[in-house]
């Protein structure tokens, strides 16, 4: 399923080949520096930048000896530069390239991310101004409440998409580090210098002070920020389930030509694309566990958080990217039943306006004690085929305090929407 909705480049960017790229490109970075600051020759700096070149098959079989990766890789580099081969990752430990290489790959993964939340965004705005004033049915605990519409429902979905987007730009941030202090942090074998410029050259920030490795509580924020973006999703995908089943039938996920929702049962209609989303957001939750317990690490470093991130990384961020280009798609595609929202509003007979009923008692000079005795009297003493708006209308005791017209004023869902649709506006105006 994720081959279908993924974007390929999300994928690619976690592959081996992408990897030893960006190992490369660090690599070449740093001897361009180090040739400036005098540390290697500068025709050496010019061979590792004209000849560096890698093959995955030789890695693997020098690797096979080495058992280890990143010499595999400088061994296959250096090889292919020749003399000054030997100047490759000359004075860096491998975690100095490992992690610098890393934050290439998680921005290139974070603006692949960032068109599929776009996508999403694009696709609320656009459902929200189409249902802006659609009439349904408000719950709380699964019961009636008052009326909303399903344009503000999606609009607190999108606003709270608006604070995951700033919240995951903000922990993207915190990742964009570049660390070359050396194999304990102590810049014994490189300047600090070398560190910034090389920054400069890769738009990287340079770590404040690392050990071997960069903290990895940057990496943990990242994918807290991850998982509750993946909260969110869930929350909306969870939404659109509740509407869909039949007893509510409100919204429907849309359904392709061909599309078979059961191998039994032909009628059969099934969320299944928003059961996915909640599916990934319990990924998504784990991911972020598993990396808050990569942060405690054994003195300046060992390597126990490393065998979790060649999981955590590609996975995360394809499961991000997958949840928010299918639930963008879910939304464009959702087919809205006004009438079944309109019917389902007079399941409980009038009592979603109950609320206002009370603030209009209270205005025509009722306490509020007695005005909420008197709603809760008559509602709770509806009849099959009775409306609580006849029932106030015919009380007695009410229809002294209050006129019919005012009671269909307030029946009629004006006021709802007055205040809905400022609501929606203000969503629209909120960045976080």
């Amino acid at each position: 399923m994720i081959e279908r909705y993924t974007r390929p480049e999300m994928g690619k960017i976690w592959t081996d080949e992408s990897k030893f790229k960006m190992l490369l490109q660090v690599e070449i970075a740093v001897a361009e520096v180090q040739s400036t600051l005098g540390i290697i020759p500068r025709t050496a700096a010019r061979d590792i930048k004209k000849k560096s070149k890698f093959k995955i098959e030789r890695i693997r079989e020098i690797e096979s000896q080495t058992k280890h990766d990143v010499i595999a890789f400088v061994s296959n580099v250096a090889e292919n530069v020749g003399a000054h081969g030997r100047f490759v990752h000359f004075g860096l430990t491998s975690s100095d390239v490992l992690d610098t290489a890393l934050s290439l790959q998680i921005r290139l993964a974070s603006q692949v991310l960032q068109k599929s939340l776009i996508h999403l965004e694009k696709q609320l705005k656009e459902k929200i101004k189409q249902t802006a004033d659609v009439l349904c049915a408000g719950r709380t605990h699964g019961i009636h409440a008052e009326p909303v519409t399903l344009g503000l429902k999606l609009a607190g979905f999108y606003a709270e998409l608006m604070r995951n987007k700033s919240r995951l730009e903000n922990a993207i941030g915190q990742c964009l580090i570049v660390k070359l202090s050396g194999a304990v942090g102590s810049y014994s074998s490189q300047p600090a210098e070398l560190e910034s410029k090389v920054g400069v050259k890769l738009d990287l920030t340079p770590e404040t002070i690392a050990t071997q490795v960069i903290p990895r509580d940057r990496h943990a924020e990242l994918f807290c920020a991850l998982a509750i973006l993946g909260g969110g999703l869930e929350r909306l995908a969870t939404e659109i389930r509740h509407l869909q089943r039949t007893e509510v039938g409100e919204v429907r996920e849309g359904f392709s030509k061909g599309q078979k929702g059961s191998s039994a049962m032909p009628h059969k209609r099934n969320p299944i694309g928003s059961e996915n989303i909640t599916g990934c957001a319990r990924l998504l939750r784990s991911y972020a566990m598993a990396a808050l317990e990569d942060i405690s690490l054994w003195h300046e470093r060992d390597i126990s958080h490393s065998s979790v991130e060649r999981v955590i990384f590609p996975d995360a961020f394809i499961l991000a990217d997958y949840a928010l280009s299918r639930l963008g798609d879910i939304v464009r595609d959702l087919e809205v039943d006004e009438k079944r929202m309109k019917k389902n509003m007079e399941i409980s007979q009038g009592q979603l306006f109950s609320s206002h009923v009370l603030l209009k008692l209270v205005e025509k000079g009722l306490s509020r004690e007695d005005a909420y005795k008197h709603v809760q009297r008559l509602s709770h003493g509806l009849k099959p085929n009775q409306n609580l708006l006849t029932a106030l209308a015919k009380d007695k005791e009410i229809s002294k305090i209050i006129k019919k017209s005012e009671l269909e004023s307030v029946f009629s869902g004006r006021t709802h929407l007055m205040g809905i649709k400022k609501t929606i506006r203000r969503s629209f105006d909120t960045k976080k």
